[in-house]
């Protein structure tokens, strides 16, 4: 790739996070005049300004002036909506707007497997990264919404090599056509919708309304990754989940479905996973060439969870899908352990295990991870909210858990849930994680699980999902 690639071109980069980060230095170095502006101040962005050091870049942080609009594209982070007033008026002064996902994608050599979902998407796209490094002769590269962002990595990207990503709905926001019309002026500037040629729904459920406002849109922008799609692509799609069936419909690719109960009334021909009773026990099947065979039984998973044996199951029809052995899945299937911060387990003391799934930014997911449980639960909870509903949360909590120890500015909300379910579970209010952690020791017993599944974000008090969970892993390692 040209280091000039870019010469000339005005470019302003929204947010400097990793992707901010990442995308400024790319751009950079091929050649373009990159403005970098951010709400934070340089004290605050001081280890990215150093990442930056000695790069010809401006910036214009503390605020957003009228001199970053003096730019041919803008390139948003993902937590700047596509409809922030930022946005809004680039829209309106003609401005493309990008984001480094779908620079990346325009401009990557080699097919792209895409994977998105309301849950479950990291861990498939490692599972799915899993299975095609023990099948693909050529290097395996997983990223988008999980690791490290990969536009910095893509003169190393060889034709042998493959391309995993996880895409959330904030990426998927600007992978739609431009509204405007952009034409000779290179593949930064590419105004057409793009879907990878493998792409996958895992479900669709209630979530990012804080941002997205209805499930309409929310649905809209999950279905960018396959809306683009040609006749000869492949979409991998839950079954299970009414939004992703319905969406098979209008789907242009070829369907592939995964599920646990309902996949018999699919077509065999459209069959990728699903459970089957065999010898008593219930197996994970995948179709393969034709063939349905078995990977493994569901008591052979290492991941806890019923949610977790969906995801084990849609990494079995993306992978099969994009070329992988019946010996790949059944070795990743039976050995991965999962990812950090999701169903983590810590660390025992005193007969009770505490587990770390600060990735529950919904109140679904930690209904998921209660569920993954017959033990006695001792359960924080909270965070910021997302404007979703709490009352199935509290129905389950109220069933399995002894506390639910609540913190953060969700505070009001799950408290007035909770109180309007009857049950027997005590609800406590802590100031901070920090006091819920110890309180959750207090009040835990030999047996007992002490899980952090907040179902709210971290970022009334942390920068991310991340940072909160490594918190909550140094308090118990502390206990």
């Amino acid at each position: 790739m040209s280091e000039t690639q870019f010469d000339g071109q005005r470019v302003t980069v929204v947010g400097l996070a990793r992707e901010g980060t990442a995308l400024a230095r790319f751009l950079t170095e091929r050649g373009a005049t990159v403005t970098v502006t951010d709400q934070k101040d340089r004290k605050v962005l001081k280890p990215q300004l150093a990442a930056l050091a000695g790069l010809p870049i401006r910036y214009r942080l503390g605020g957003h002036p009228e001199a970053i609009f003096q730019a041919d594209i803008i390139f948003l982070s993902p937590g700047v909506p596509f409809d922030s007033p930022l946005a809004k008026e680039a829209r309106r002064r003609g401005i493309p707007l990008s984001n480094e996902t779908r620079l990346f994608t325009r401009l990557c050599p080699v097919p792209i497997v895409g994977i998105t979902g309301s849950s479950g998407k990291t861990t498939t796209t490692a599972l799915v990264g899993e299975m095609l490094k023990k099948s693909h002769p050529g290097r395996v590269w997983v990223g988008g919404n999980i690791g490290h962002p990969l536009i910095g990595h893509l003169g190393q990207i060889r034709p042998a090599d493959r391309v995993v990503m996880e895409l959330s709905s904030f990426q998927l926001e600007l992978f739609g056509p431009w509204e405007i019309e952009v034409t000779g002026r290179g593949s930064m500037f590419d105004p057409g919708g793009w879907s990878p040629p493998l792409a996958a729904i895992l479900k669709i459920t209630p979530n990012h309304l804080d941002r997205h406002r209805t499930m309409e849109a929310y649905t809209a922008v999950k279905r960018e990754i396959i809306a683009h799609q040609k006749p000869g692509d492949v979409a991998v799609l839950g079954f299970d989940n009414t939004v992703t069936r319905q969406l098979a419909r209008d789907c242009p690719g070829r369907a592939v479905f995964f599920g646990t109960t309902s996949w018999q009334m699919a077509p065999p021909e459209s069959w990728g996973a699903f459970l089957r009773e065999r010898d008593a026990k219930e197996t994970l099947m995948v179709r393969l060439g034709g063939k349905v065979h078995p990977v493994c039984q569901t008591g052979e998973l290492r991941l806890r969870g019923r949610h977790n044996v969906e995801n084990v199951l849609a990494a079995c029809a993306i992978a099969s899908s994009a070329g992988a052995s019946l010996e790949a899945l059944r070795t990743v299937a039976t050995t991965f352990e999962g990812m950090p911060h999701r169903l983590e387990l810590i660390r025992e003391l005193n007969g009770t295990r505490y587990y770390n799934d600060s990735i529950a930014t919904s109140p679904e997911r930690t209904v998921a991870a209660m569920q993954s449980f017959d033990e006695p639960i001792v359960l924080l909870a909270g965070g910021r909210d997302k404007r979703l509903p709490w009352d199935d949360f509290a129905r389950l909590a109220q069933q399995k858990a002894r506390h639910v120890i609540i913190f953060g500015e969700a505070t009001p909300i799950i408290q007035r849930a909770m109180h309007a379910i009857p049950g027997q579970c005590q609800v406590h209010l802590a100031a901070t994680l920090e006091v819920a952690t110890e309180l959750a020791a207090g009040l835990a017993r030999p047996g007992d699980v002490v899980l952090l599944s907040p179902g709210g974000t971290s970022f009334d008090a942390f920068g991310d999902f991340e940072e909160r969970g490594e918190r909550f892993r140094k308090l118990v390692k502390k206990l």
